[in-house]
């Protein structure tokens, strides 16, 4: 059983006009997507909560239930308040898993499984524009966040572009960071996004069940001259990992 946890640090601003249950609610959300309140992390129950903040246990009462409508907490009866696993939330846009988790606060960290140059499969190179056969750079990552795992990625880059693409850099940081202090600008990408079941393999390295869901993602990245410079084929838990995107409605709407 994991150890009680409450949100210490918390600071509530008691002069401002946003509701109290409702800042203590949004300090715990970034304590969770942090870490420092841990996944399967027991919460202090509500009358202990209430001491610590100095505020009512109708307000913690509240802002738990802020969390556990977002997802972030989970209430059993007779075991208390649990931390949920955080669903890492990524944009659709033309940006890195590296760069949006730095940017959300969480600390990425990366397992180069393969880095080789490759013949191109038919697929490879039909994305790449490149005759089937043709050598490129191949690799796999698996790329984790506050140590859990949330993506399994393989890429194929163009065999021109090796050089800017070393096998030590892609321990450290995201491609595109690499491709972008190369001097490759990148400007649009065609995306399609899926869902399948976990392969053996797929699931011993993500830490979930074959079988489990998992979200699929099949990307090709282009520069700002047309030419494409990535093809990417990822794979994410759906317990941890979610798209976002915005749909504007038509004119006949």
């Amino acid at each position: 059983m994991g150890a009680r946890r409450g949100p210490t640090d918390t600071v509530l601003d008691r002069a401002s006009p946003v509701p109290l249950y409702y800042q203590l609610a949004q300090n715990m959300e970034t304590a969770i997507r942090q870490g420092r309140l841990s996944s399967g992390s027991h919460l202090d129950n509500e009358i202990e909560l209430a001491r610590q903040l100095g505020v009512s246990r109708p307000t913690v009462r509240r802002a738990i239930g802020l969390l556990a409508n977002r997802g972030l907490v989970i209430r059993r009866h007779g075991i208390g308040t649990l931390v949920v696993p955080v669903r890492v939330r990524r944009p659709v846009r033309l940006s890195s898993l590296y760069d949006d988790l730095k940017e959300s606060g969480q600390a990425p960290t990366t397992r180069l499984l393969a880095f080789e140059t490759v013949p191109a499969p038919a697929e490879v190179a039909s994305a790449l524009q490149i005759s089937r056969g043709t050598r490129a750079l191949h690799f796999e990552r698996l790329r984790l966040a506050t140590a859990q795992p949330i993506a399994l990625m393989v890429n194929f880059v163009p065999v021109a572009l090796e050089e800017l693409v070393s096998e030590e850099a892609l321990k450290t940081t995201g491609l595109y960071r690499l491709l972008r202090q190369g001097g490759i600008h990148l400007r649009l990408a065609s995306q399609t996004i899926g869902a399948r079941s976990a392969r053996p393999r797929e699931a011993r390295l993500l830490r979930v069940p074959t079988g489990a869901p998992l979200l699929t993602m099949q990307r090709i990245s282009y520069d700002d001259a047309g030419q494409p410079v990535e093809y990417g084929s990822h794979v994410y838990p759906a317990e941890r990992y979610s798209f976002e995107m915005s749909v504007v409605a038509d004119s006949r709407t």
